[in-house]
């Protein structure tokens, strides 16, 4: 399979305070992979990374489909593919979805499967009494998480990479979340799901869990690793990474 995300040795601190400390990735296209960790470990500061956080001091390599994304700006890893769903979804008064794809539509001239993925989308998410509201305004947890993946249907990344997207949802709204993800697989897609827990992983055909503390990812493997983590949680890695 294609690798569609590579990270190799990425580092990032803010400041004198080191948070990512070499960091090593691969993600095929049409995989969805898991990174778990407990708090603090560098999940979340990974993908901020990776969207250009310009916060961060970053070094080392990431590349979506073979290109290298490290030292471009945010819109340019956008037009690479790739996507990030935050885990509290940004309100914008003012703004509906409709307007905000419009913009989208327009960064990106020659896409001419846009119109059609706003369509398809619209339908699978049953979006269509949320696209002229203001993005996010008023709307409960597992309706701003629909509003992401909306948007991730629309955008047609090849990366996507979705931040604690069960985070503050009930057990409803994370089979919810975990349905629209698989919606949305694709073989021409790489899924990145960060997460404490495992219960949205239960509703997904997860592809391979890496566990990441202390700035590094110190174990991969299959999907058996996040029930594991479950019951005997991080403390061992913990220990093992000071």
């Amino acid at each position: 399979m294609t690798t569609a995300l590579e990270v190799s040795d990425l580092t990032a601190r803010i400041g004198d305070l080191e948070i990512l400390k070499g960091v090593d990735l691969a993600v095929p296209f049409g995989e969805v992979h898991a990174i778990m960790g407990p708090n603090g470990s560098g999940k979340s500061t990974l993908s901020h990374v990776l969207m250009g956080n310009p916060v961060y001091a970053a070094a080392g390599s990431a590349h979506i489909d073979g290109v290298e994304i490290m030292g471009m700006p945010v819109d340019e890893r956008a037009r690479a593919g790739l996507f990030e769903a935050f885990q509290y979804p940004t309100e914008v008064p003012g703004v509906s979805l409709d307007e905000l794809t419009a913009a989208m539509d327009a960064s990106n001239p020659g896409d001419d499967g846009f119109d059609r993925r706003i369509v398809a989308a619209s339908e699978r998410l049953a979006m269509d009494r949320f696209r002229d509201r203001a993005v996010n305004v008023g709307l409960s947890g597992g309706e701003k998480k629909r509003s992401e993946m909306y948007l991730l249907g629309v955008a047609n990344p090849k990366v996507a990479i979705l931040d604690e997207i069960d985070s503050g949802l009930d057990i409803d709204a994370v089979r919810e979340v975990a349905s629209m993800v698989e919606s949305l697989r694709s073989p021409e897609l790489a899924v990145v799901i960060i997460t404490h827990y495992s219960r949205i992983l239960r509703y997904i055909d997860v592809d391979q869990v890496h566990v990441m503390v202390n700035g590094r990812i110190v174990r991969s493997g299959s999907a058996e690793i996040a029930e594991e983590l479950e019951g005997a949680g991080y403390t061992e890695y913990q220990v093992a990474a000071r």
